[in-house]
């Protein structure tokens, strides 16, 4: 079952089609005219790109899938309880970088924003990421510092114009993965392409490796990366986003002002429920749920929620402790 915003995604390149003045370069700042380019696809503005939800592409887990990984996570927590202590900094992932190129070799993403990346993973996985709209960054009480470290383990190039244009779910994705694929349930695989439809990425979830374990990992676009050009999407907190999602966690206004312990919403205790996905950067703060179940002000500066990178800069600790209990369980890692 796709996530709506997935639906969203691809309504949003059918749409697209008949906006799009050629192959821009890619960028999320209004244009002269008003428009937006991003991935190459022209809105005609920035509340029409945002209205698309087509920041991330990744799948909800089915209403019986997720009541499933909530049961197996409760019964692996009470056989194995000492294993969710883990400190911070105590878990390597081994990343595997795949860029993909169009077949003329025009597309390659410099070793420079790889290495920047994984730099701005490890800032955000420490807890060491500030708002850099404002220069503030969350409390201690409030922003986790992760177990998870992150090391780039290789790096390969390969020329494909049809892998460069990846959507997700389709032929192109499953040969992608099929043959640049390296590793096991503990690599974590990104591919980097020109993804269109003003798509920024996607990624599976924990629970999903054991039934398609060629399917796994996470897809960016290219110009995500830090250095590239799709602003205000283009400072690497697309990947901090995806990989959170490869690490089990939900987004923070998954199921709206509706949420419970056991099957809806994020399954996170300490962020507040979120009506919709938030745009922009704070303040203005908003909280778009009241007197129901998790109460507060909205996580805006959640890495999974969608702010501008700039402004988005917080792991609460009960989402690292979800992404320690599911990488463990469904990972071994």
């Amino acid at each position: 079952m796709l996530h709506s915003r997935l639906t969203s995604a691809i309504t949003g390149i059918l749409i697209g089609l008949a906006g799009v003045a050629g192959m821009a370069t890619v960028a999320a700042s209004p244009q002269k005219d008003g428009t937006v380019q991003i991935g190459g696809w022209t809105f005609p503005s920035r509340p029409a790109y945002e209205s698309r939800n087509l920041r991330c592409a990744t799948e909800d887990l089915p209403a019986a899938e997720m009541e499933r990984v909530q049961s197996e996570l409760r019964a692996y927590r009470g056989l194995n309880a000492t294993l969710f202590a883990r400190t911070p900094g105590s878990v390597t992932v081994n990343v595997a970088i795949h860029v993909i190129r169009r077949s003329d070799g025009t597309g390659d993403v410099p070793d420079a924003w790889i290495q920047n990346q994984i730099a701005v993973l490890n800032k955000a996985y420490s807890g060491l990421d500030t708002d850099r709209a404002t220069g503030q960054g969350a409390s201690a009480q409030t922003t986790a510092n992760t177990p998870y470290r992150f090391v780039l383990a290789s790096v390969d190039r390969t020329n494909n114009s049809t892998w460069y244009s990846v959507a997700p779910n389709t032929t192109a994705e499953t040969q992608m993965k099929s043959a640049l694929r390296v590793g096991d349930a503990k690599t974590l695989n990104v591919y980097l392409a020109g993804i269109g439809g003003g798509l920024l990425g996607w990624a599976t979830f924990p629970s999903s490796y054991a039934s398609n374990p060629l399917a796994d990992g996470v897809v960016l676009l290219n110009q995500s990366l830090p250095g590239g050009s799709a602003s205000p999407y283009n400072l690497g907190d697309t990947a901090t986003h995806e990989i959170g999602h490869w690490l089990g966690l939900y987004h923070t206004f998954q199921g709206g002002c509706a949420r419970n312990t056991t099957s809806g919403g994020d399954l996170v205790a300490d962020t507040p429920a979120e009506r919709s996905a938030f745009f922009g950067v704070a303040p203005p703060y908003r909280d778009s749920c009241t007197g129901g179940n998790f109460p507060g002000r909205d996580p805006i500066e959640n890495f999974m929620d969608y702010t501008d990178d700039r402004a988005m800069f917080q792991f609460t600790p009960r989402q690292a402790d979800r992404m320690d209990s599911l990488s463990i369980q469904y990972r071994g890692l």
